[in-house]
């Protein structure tokens, strides 16, 4: 490893390493300020919504792009642009004035920062031989799997400390120095050869996963298919992949090129990354209000808490890489299978939830997300052509991202359902004749005689439906971790290699 660890390289992976951590703290950050900024703004729940889902269209609309732009403008003006361009729109973001100018701001900081974790993983698997990829993709991993669990706890901190608006300031410097450092580790002449650019497949794609992206955003929102919108988006996202699907399978040279797609290994990849995109973001979504709503933590707190998946993932990082390059397939699965204990564990949690419940069931899912993700990357791109690395890695986290969207969706949808039928049941336990109403121990404060009472039971009822909820959807992220396991086994084993 060391002979191969030139200044220039290790200059480029902390760079790599700095900007992914930059980006994934953008993604997650502003969850803990939204009640500051929707104060500031003056804005309802719904409106302010739309500075999380414009960000997630953007950059997935955006990240197709990287592949194509990397050959075009090469690695180096690539990487330099867009986190300059991502570090200005950061700061235009704490400078808002107005929701419209945010959301704006929002979707240049999607747009610009799309290409920052597909880039810095492709140049990094083309920069190092393919017996070190899953030592460096395990450096890669620091600041990927860091950055959005950071994204809480810096943004609350600062948020408490100051405003929401330095939330956006603090990172500023960093992205500066990423640049600089950018500039100094790549060499000008770092680009493939380019073909025409395919207008009609990039945009087929970018209006596939647009519309696909808002109509999963927005279907709890506005009750799915009873909304003309969610149909619009959700007919206009078929007919466009189908278009994106036929053009790709007729034309000569399509925009992702149709090598990806007859290596085995890498089409497992990219269904597996979807399963742990939709793994990745989801305990993220689920615990701060859950700690925040039912067991009334403060945003502080909530931070550190989630903190200890990057915890989880550190330990993961002291064995992954040796485990990887003697049993890929086995790690994937292990991985996998810490995820899904993970999940269990969360499935039992109730209203008595501790700071030590949370805490080792976080740990044990970052650890599992760790050691899961290097040997699946290293899988997935142990047979790609060099030539298809920066591309390749474009659309692995176009399916990664896209997993996130769908299983936050479907996480929330479970929540919401599993709350309704969970309030109504338990409403029908509430009656005069109910013997637990006259032992005055069990009671408590709560009454069905006075109104007073009849509020603060039903507040109670509401918060064991809502517990209820979350649980149905921690059994949801369990089972689709299990399911996932057998996966691993679909993969050829990587080629040793001494390159």
């Amino acid at each position: 490893m060391l002979e191969y660890l030139t200044f220039r390289r290790l200059l480029l992976v902390l760079t790599v390493q700095l900007t992914t951590l930059l980006h994934g703290m953008s993604i997650t950050v502003i969850s803990i300020v939204l009640p500051q900024m929707k104060g500031t703004l003056s804005v309802t729940q719904d409106q302010i919504a739309w500075t999380i889902t414009f960000n997630l269209v953007a950059t997935a609309i955006a990240t197709p792009m990287t592949g194509w732009l990397a050959a075009r403008l090469g690695w180096r003006n690539l990487l330099v642009g867009t986190v300059i361009g991502f570090t200005i729109a950061t700061a235009l973001c704490g400078m808002a004035n107005s929701l419209e100018a945010l959301i704006l701001f929002r979707i240049l900081q999607g747009v610009f920062g799309a290409p920052l974790q597909p880039l810095g993983q492709g140049m990094l698997l083309a920069s190092f031989p393919k017996h070190l990829h899953a030592m460096v993709l395990m450096m890669w991993g620091i600041g990927g799997v860091f950055g959005p669990v950071l994204g809480p706890v810096f943004g609350g901190e600062i948020a408490e400390a100051i405003n929401w608006r330095w939330a956006f300031f603090a990172m500023v410097p960093f992205g500066f120095i990423g640049a600089i450092t950018a500039w100094i580790s790549l060499d000008e002449d770092q680009r493939g050869s380019y073909p025409r650019l395919d207008v009609f497949g990039i945009s087929m794609l970018s209006i596939a996963i647009g519309a696909a992206t808002l109509m999963l955003n927005r279907g709890q929102r506005l009750d799915w298919f009873d909304s003309t919108e969610i149909i619009i988006e959700t007919v206009v996202a078929i007919t466009a992949f189908y278009l994106y699907l036929v053009h790709t399978l007729t034309h000569e040279k399509p925009f992702f090129d149709r090598a990806l797609f007859v290596d085995r290994n890498f089409v497992m990849g990219l269904f597996v990354s979807l399963l742990m995109g939709m793994l990745s973001y989801t305990p993220l979504v689920m615990f701060p209000p859950m700690m925040k709503e039912l067991a009334g933590y403060p945003e502080s707190i909530i931070g550190y808490l989630l903190t200890s998946r990057g915890i989880g993932n550190w330990l993961s990082f002291l064995i992954v890489v040796p485990l990887t390059r003697r049993w890929p397939r086995g790690c994937l699965a292990l991985g996998l299978a810490f995820q899904a204990i993970s999940g269990f564990a969360m499935a039992q949690l109730d209203m008595n939830m501790t700071h030590f419940d949370i805490f080792w069931m976080n740990v044990l899912q970052g650890f599992g997300f760790g050691l899961g993700y290097t040997p699946m990357a290293v899988l997935a791109f142990c047979t790609l052509q060099d030539r298809l690395m920066v591309e390749g890695s474009a659309l692995f986290n176009v399916m990664r991202h896209f997993g996130s969207v769908v299983f936050i969706s479907f996480s929330i949808l479970v929540l919401t359902h599993g709350t309704h039928s969970s309030y109504s049941d338990l409403r029908d336990w509430i009656s005069p004749f109910n013997e637990l109403f006259n032992m005055s121990s069990v009671v408590g404060a709560w009454s069905h005689g006075t109104q007073s009472g009849l509020a603060v039971l039903n507040n109670e009822v509401l918060r064991q439906a809502t517990m209820i909820g979350y649980i149905n959807a921690f059994y949801l992220f369990a089972i689709t971790a299990t399911l996932t396991v057998p996966l691993a086994l679909l993969f050829r084993s990587p080629v040793k290699s001494q390159d």
